[in-house]
């Protein structure tokens, strides 16, 4: 089978990017053939299909005159119809599975594969599809005001990096896709999601249940054993931003003057946490570590007490939930969006009420007194190996493959 992989970044900067080249991994290792098709970047993998990927964008740099054009091809990228057009015709495909191709790629593919009679499946790794600010959430916490397609609501709240004018082309860009051109609608095959309620809340704004289907992610189950000595601190790691919640896990450790925590991770909100640690006298209990990858990471994982997810916004499902249970550490969570398909309260972890340190706080003392019985034994390796992910998504594409 020749498979089509479309993701905006061909190198690791989330957790979508993560599951796109694992994704080509496990496909690849399973004897099937796959090109990639992404922007290009020096920050890329090395790529045989490279010379297909589309140019390079930055929507915050340039003149007005490359910002204007940067616009236009958030909503629609004339280059990305041309060069699919070419990788399609030259690779000869049996099927196009997108991830994140948002504003750098857009969908101006869809007709493309379609016109070459190609299904199309999409996974959905954020609610980008639903929500023009890819989250369901903005200053004012859980946002669902653009529910029945009422996306005015992003440019009135500046949903936008707060801004009215990148949240007035979010709007259009919403409204030209979802309800002119209906350009998702008309082209998508199917759309997997990550976690159960991510389906149930695709449904609930609109998406036919019949064409949404729930594919939990997986990690390489091979790469992460279990070991460590449980240190005395605590540990998040992620991306450093305001949906994650991190604002409540600190002021829980401001209440426990005996715990310790490490935070992991690049983001927009580093300095500002920076500048908050070194000012309210928590900077010999708190440590910002910035980005760590690989070894370094699953180190800090299994020497921590617990990993903390104290997001706020609708988690998809959350990789970090995974990585850790599956290194053998215990989660201490929010209970929001898909995280308790995984975080099973009183199992492998605890879950606490989001944005409420005082919970959060009372869920780090009852860490040290209660006993977890799937800690050791919860098997990550049967429920989210690359093999079991492999099978079932095989069996999703070759039942899309044989009705064309």
């Amino acid at each position: 089978m020749r498979i089509i992989l479309a993701n905006k970044f061909n190198h690791l900067k989330g957790g979508a990017d993560k599951y796109f080249l694992d994704l080509a991994d496990i496909l690849a290792g399973a004897g099937m053939e796959v090109a990639k098709f992404s922007m290009a970047s020096p920050e890329n993998l090395a790529d045989r299909h490279e010379r297909y990927f589309v140019s390079q964008v930055d929507f915050n740099k340039g003149n007005l005159f490359q910002k204007l054009k940067a616009a236009g091809r958030l909503l629609y990228s004339f280059e990305a119809a041309r060069k699919f057009e070419r990788l399609v015709a030259d690779f000869k495909p049996d099927l196009v599975h997108i991830h994140n191709i948002y504003h750098q790629i857009s969908p101006s593919i869809l007709p493309v594969a379609k016109r070459h009679g190609l299904p199309v499946i999409m996974h959905l790794h954020d609610y980008k599809l639903l929500c023009p600010n890819y989250r369901m959430f903005n200053r004012q916490g859980i946002c669902e005001k653009c529910k029945g397609g009422k996306f005015y609501h992003c440019a009135l709240d500046r949903c936008l990096k707060d801004s009215f004018s990148k949240s007035l082309l979010g709007s259009l860009e919403m409204y030209l896709q979802h309800k002119i051109l209906k350009i998702w609608d008309r082209n998508i095959d199917l759309y997997i999601a990550p976690s159960e309620f991510m389906r149930a809340k695709a449904i609930e704004w609109g998406v036919e249940p019949g064409k949404i289907a729930v594919l939990p992610y997986f990690i390489k189950t091979a790469e992460f054993r279990p070991g460590g000595h449980g240190d005395d601190y605590l540990l998040f790691f992620g991306r450093l931003s305001p949906e994650k919640g991190i604002d409540t896990l600190i002021e829980a450790v401001e209440k426990l003057p005996e715990v310790k925590l490490k935070i992991v991770g690049p983001g927009p909100e580093f300095q500002v946490l920076k500048e908050r640690i070194g000012s309210s006298g928590l900077k010999d209990r708190v440590e910002l570590l910035g980005p760590k990858y690989g070894e370094e990471l699953k180190a800090l994982v299994r020497n921590s007490l617990a990993v903390v997810v104290p997001s706020r916004w609708y988690e998809v499902s959350g990789i970090v939930n995974l990585e850790a249970a599956a290194l053998g550490r215990p989660i201490i969570a929010s209970d929001i969006g898909g995280i308790g398909e995984i975080v099973k309260d009183g199992i492998n972890g605890l879950l606490f009420k989001p944005g409420d340190s005082e919970d959060l706080a009372r869920k780090i003392r009852l860490l040290k007194t209660v006993d977890l019985p799937g800690l050791g034994d919860w098997a990550v390796s049967e429920r989210f190996s690359p093999q079991i992910h492999l099978e079932k998504l095989r069996s999703i594409y070759e039942r899309y493959v044989r009705k064309v």
